[in-house]
């Protein structure tokens, strides 16, 4: 029992955090238990979990793994070619699949390639997960965040977009830059076995990702839930089997344990900054601290979404708390988390002075 629990603890470190946050919260107020259901947005929890469960699904589908043979094989032996195509690609993928899917996909590719070549590529890890994260933040659907302003605000897709681009841009090509930089290596070359993408599985899962955001922005995030798990029974099981049920627990805490911190401090008169850029920056150095979707939840009550948006998106690099993300990628590659910070914290700290300037210039 207690080694199951200690297990427990190891692996779902983040839930077990949040359970014990929950209770001192509900032993500072008492009331806390029977408006835990009202402090849950169901909608947008059922939204997220509905998107992950389609991430899986084109996961298993095979085709982003036959994507990555290509990149391979695009890459003609240079290291520097192969994140320079690899990392656009990524973060073009986690705009559409969610980020945290990207690395399920993109971190095991990267592992086994590595082992192949006999070659540490613990670099390309990091440089994927700054990837993921940034490609991310493009649309409302990306990333868990993303998912929860786009719901609390009402922002219309286009606009979301629109807004985030010249920021998406500005931090894609400092990455591009920085691996231009970093990468100078040779790939050593191997055979690589062909990946057979199951179509039946691919177009559901496209088909599930388009109705869901439909149904989002009528206002039926509701319906989204039974809906993918409906078509997925009936095409794809394994994709229910193998879903980390956990991270649905993971983020109905944290619509509770933040939203009932929101409600706490403006209690006590504490509240976002009213400033842009001030949001943009408290945001950001939050997530560093306590992750970039539980600041999300914390800061909801801001006036204006977009540095939020930025904020928040921008603080899923540097330490690895800031995104579920980093955390993915690390644990699947085994990796040291000092090894990780040598290249997202230098990465956050270039980022953050200059989407402040951009937050300052664009109107």
């Amino acid at each position: 029992m207690a080694r199951g629990l200690k297990e427990f603890i190891r692996r779902e470190w983040f839930l077990s955090s949040l359970l014990v946050l929950y209770v001192v919260l509900l032993l500072r107020d008492g009331s806390l238990l029977k408006r835990t259901p009202a402090l849950i947005d169901w909608g947008g929890l059922s939204l997220i979990t509905s998107l992950i469960l389609v991430s899986r699904g084109l996961e298993l589908s095979g085709a982003f793994m036959r994507l990555s043979l290509q990149i391979i094989a695009l890459s003609r032996g240079s290291e520097r070619r192969l994140a320079l195509i690899l990392l656009p690609a990524i973060a073009l993928s986690s705009a559409i699949i969610m980020n945290d899917t990207a690395m399920l996909i993109f971190i095991p590719f990267i592992v086994a390639l590595s082992r192949l070549i006999e070659r540490d590529m613990t670099a390309l890890v990091v440089f994927s997960a700054i990837a993921a994260n940034v490609g991310s933040a493009l649309t409302p659907i990306g990333n868990p965040q993303n998912i929860i302003i786009w719901r609390y605000y009402g922002v219309p897709f286009p606009d979301f977009v629109a807004y985030m681009l010249p920021f998406v841009l500005l931090w894609l090509i400092l990455l591009l830059l920085f691996a231009f930089v970093t990468f100078r290596g040779s790939l050593p070359e191997r055979k690589l076995h062909q990946v057979k993408v199951r179509e039946g599985l691919l177009w559901s899962s496209l088909f599930l990702l388009i109705a869901n955001i439909v149904l989002a922005r009528e206002g039926k995030a509701l319906w989204t839930l039974p809906l993918t798990v409906g078509v997925l029974f009936l095409v794809g099981r394994d994709v229910l089997l193998s879903f980390d049920w956990a991270l649905v627990l993971t983020f109905a805490f944290i619509f509770v344990d933040f939203g009932e911190l929101s409600e706490i401090m403006a209690s006590l008169g504490l509240h976002p900054p009213s400033s842009e850029i001030g949001l943009f920056i408290s945001s950001a150095l939050l997530s560093q601290v306590v992750s970039n979707v539980p600041a999300t939840v914390l800061l909801l009550s801001a006036e204006n979404w977009g540095p939020l948006a930025v904020g928040v998106n921008a603080g899923g690099t540097g330490f690895m708390v800031g995104s579920l993300a980093n955390l993915i990628a690390i644990r699947i590659a085994r990796m040291s988390i000092r090894k990780f910070h040598r290249y997202s914290v230098p990465y956050f700290l270039l980022i953050l002075p200059l989407s402040t300037l951009f937050l300052w210039i664009l109107p």
